[in-house]
């Protein structure tokens, strides 16, 4: 069977169309919003406009921009208007993170075309959740045209407690790598939030999370398109769900390189003592990559125009070890790490919003509670002690998200 996107699948099929007739049609997409090189390789906004039978009224941006037009977080886009469309494209990480009424009036079905990278904190995710609570109240569909997860089916981290929901927390449960397509995560959101919506996934065709080299991306077949600025590769989405943390701290996540989110330091690590104490308390936390000690300047971003001393992670070879790479504990090893050698007067924590977020730390927020930095602050908590805090929330998630498992 031939690999199929969502969004292939419904311009090729017009029996899948058949909803649509008559209805008018919104798309949220992004830059990665790309059918697959067999349909044009074009953004799906152009692709459905060419469409019969489909009527596009309106479009969504997320975070970074319909077409990607924002390199940082907290950085908003604007409403505007397509010059060649001739429709109104919304933002949603502008003035609004919601659909107001006034943009769910612009549509009948919303069509939701976002590549995801597997990962809780990634904001796609919680925007789909908004868009699918604003559709339930106001009794419009939508549709999720569904993609890869390029991270695909492990699951790992902590759940986000109940009190920690933010914009980069949906929803209460999810680990931080969740290990579900947006299609998939749509479904668990209908149920687990009891949304009285009209929900249709358009599924993908031949999809195989579990098969390599590609894991969960379709290797040879689709091209990488960043889904956000610094999402730069398929080895950033492997590696994300633990370097993603790294915004939470002082220490830099190598934005402002060529490699942000997969190299990452400060300017004042004592990094062979590190890497050496990582080693030895929890080396299998650090099986699966190749880690490579590495010095970088970052061109802007945290610790700018200096020197830092970090590593690499690579996962673009032949030993990758899927189902061995850990990248959650890996990064957490090392906060901890750097707190047993560095010390306790080292700053590790950032203290400044994130998010807009003011009142709590960056770290916990991202983390979805407070109790990965009380392990790191904590000399006298062991690996062990960690592993307890993650793996039963792991294994519940499997458990409950097993059923909604759309591709196997």
């Amino acid at each position: 069977m031939k690999f199929k996107l969502g969004i292939d699948r419904l311009i090729s099929d017009s029996n899948l169309r058949k909803g649509l007739n008559g209805k008018r049609v919104a798309l949220i997409g992004h830059p990665a919003s790309m059918t697959s090189p067999e349909f044009g390789f074009i953004h799906s906004l152009d692709a459905l406009a060419k469409t019969s039978g489909i009527r596009l009224s309106s479009a969504f941006g997320p975070q970074h921009g319909m077409r990607g037009d924002k390199q940082d977080n907290m950085i908003e886009s604007d409403d505007f208007r397509d010059p060649v469309l001739q429709i109104p494209i919304f933002s949603l990480y502008g003035k609004v993170r919601r659909p107001t009424p006034e943009m769910i009036d612009s549509f009948d079905v919303l069509l939701f075309d976002i590549q995801d990278v597997g990962c809780r904190i990634y904001t796609f995710l919680t925007t789909l959740l908004y868009c699918m609570e604003a559709c339930a109240k106001a009794g419009k569909s939508i549709w999720v045209l569904d993609r890869p997860n390029p991270a695909g089916r492990p699951i790992e981290g902590m759940a986000l407690q109940p009190g920690w929901q933010s914009f980069v927390g949906a929803a209460a449960k999810i680990p931080m790598r969740h290990g579900l397509t947006l299609g998939e995560a749509a479904k668990w959101f209908k149920k687990e939030k009891k949304l009285d919506v009209d929900l249709n996934v358009i599924e993908m065709e031949g999809y195989r999370p579990d098969e390599g080299p590609g894991f969960g991306w379709p290797l040879h077949t689709l091209p990488w398109v960043n889904p956000s600025p610094n999402a730069a590769s398929l080895s950033m989405a492997r590696a994300y769900a633990g370097t993603v943390m790294i915004e939470g701290t002082t220490l830099s996540e190598g934005r402002g390189t060529t490699r942000p989110l997969e190299m990452q330091g400060a300017p004042d690590l004592r990094h062979d003592e590190i890497l050496k104490w990582m080693r030895a308390k929890a080396p299998e936390w650090m099986k699966g990559c190749l880690i490579r000690p590495c010095f970088f300047d970052p061109t802007f971003h945290k610790h700018q125009k200096t020197l830092n001393s970090g590593f690499q992670i690579h996962v673009d070879h032949s030993g990758y070890d899927h189902g061995a790479f850990k990248p959650y504990r890996l990064i957490s090893l090392w906060f901890k790490a750097i707190r047993e050698i560095q010390g306790t007067q080292y700053p590790i924590w950032r203290d400044f919003a994130y998010e807009y977020e003011t009142t709590r730390l960056a770290i916990d927020l991202i983390n979805g509670n407070e109790k990965l930095r009380q392990w790191v602050d904590d000399s006298s908590a062991k690996i062990q002690d960690f592993e307890k805090l993650c793996a039963p929330d792991e294994k519940a998630w499997a458990d409950e998200v097993r059923p909604l498992l759309i591709y196997s």
